[in-house]
């Protein structure tokens, strides 16, 4: 399997601010790579050095094998870059702002028009695709917006937090949209606030912290550095939760009640044998009990020990028409 991206030693100062110091990632084709970090980590800027928006200090990346500061245009006729708000024109009906996109790209009318069509009706808008943008739900225009990057047929895609804003619904429907791109052969870098989203697409995550990588493996693989499974035992009635709470503490280290359960952390199948005998020794029903292993958020957090925000080091901008290019290489 060939690299998708690869950049080695990435290193950018703004200033007195280092945004990154020496960033190191690999991404394969047809493969989702998460990029985690907190507040101020580096992410933006490390997808603004990828994209070639920002030169890098030092370091260098490659994407489809071409060096992003030495060919850059060839290289942003090979990627697409969606931001964190729709870049859409709300004046413009769907196929329109897929249609000028298409244009930009120096495709003929008929071709525009066609890949408009394919495009709507990929993403489910072909029923609104003569309506203005400005009458689409916030999950309408990020799924147009995210079909707007793919009129050039990238073979890396870019997604700076795609899903900011967006409710439940609309994010599984653009989650599922991501995961048949990859499917599809396209290799997708994702940058999210939302762990479970990582955790749902990624195949491989790279957390930054401070402008440097401070993790990187599967989501499987940073949440067994969180520490051992957790048992939960939940009582049949809240009035027992006292005395579940005291039995448990008496066969096990560390007990503890959270939200109406009583939790014992680094347990495996012993402990939990052990604990639910001793709970029924003492006639206490259980209404359910399950080894809970720790979440991705509980890795992040044991990895960079601050909680995520909004990542503000110099944001990228925003949309598809940010990475659309024309055969001369120029940005649209």
């Amino acid at each position: 399997m060939t690299d998708a991206l690869l950049a080695e030693g990435l290193s950018k100062r703004f200033g007195e601010v280092t945004a990154l110091a020496g960033v190191d990632m690999q991404l394969r084709k047809g493969q989702v790579l998460g990029l985690l970090g907190p507040n101020g980590a580096g992410k933006t800027t490390a997808v603004r050095i990828l994209t070639t928006l920002t030169r890098p200090d030092a370091g260098r990346a490659v994407v489809c094998g071409y060096d992003v500061v030495r060919e850059a245009a060839r290289v942003r006729q090979l990627i697409a870059l969606t931001g964190q708000y729709a870049a859409v024109d709300e004046n413009l009906t769907g196929a329109e702002n897929l249609v000028l996109v298409a244009r930009l790209l120096e495709m003929s009318r008929a071709d525009s028009r066609r890949r408009a069509g394919e495009l709507l009706e990929t993403f489910g808008l072909t029923d609104a695709a003569r309506r203005t943008v400005r009458t689409y739900s916030g999950g309408m225009r990020r799924r147009l917006d995210l079909a707007a990057s793919l009129v050039g047929r990238p073979q890396v895609l870019f997604l700076d937090e795609p899903t900011t804003g967006l409710d439940p619904k609309s994010r599984i429907e653009l989650w599922r949209a991501v995961r048949q791109l990859a499917a599809e052969g396209t290799s997708v870098l994702l940058t999210t606030q939302y762990l479970e989203e990582a955790d749902q697409l990624a195949d491989d995550l790279v957390v930054i912290d401070k402008g440097e990588v401070a993790a990187r493996g599967t989501a499987n693989a940073l949440k067994d550095r969180a520490g051992d499974r957790t048992l939960v035992v939940r009582p049949a009635t809240p009035e027992e939760l006292p005395a579940a709470l005291a039995e448990a503490s008496a066969v096990a280290a560390g007990a503890a009640e959270e939200d109406g359960t009583v939790v014992i952390p680094s347990a495996d199948g012993a402990v939990m044998s052990a604990v639910l005998r001793r709970l029924a020794d003492s006639g206490l029903d259980v209404e359910e009990a399950w080894l809970r292993r720790p979440s991705l958020d509980e890795a992040f957090l044991a990895i960079v020990g601050t909680p995520a925000g909004t990542d503000k080091d110099a944001p990228a901008t925003g949309g598809a028409a940010s990475a659309a290019t024309t055969s001369k290489g120029k940005a649209a």
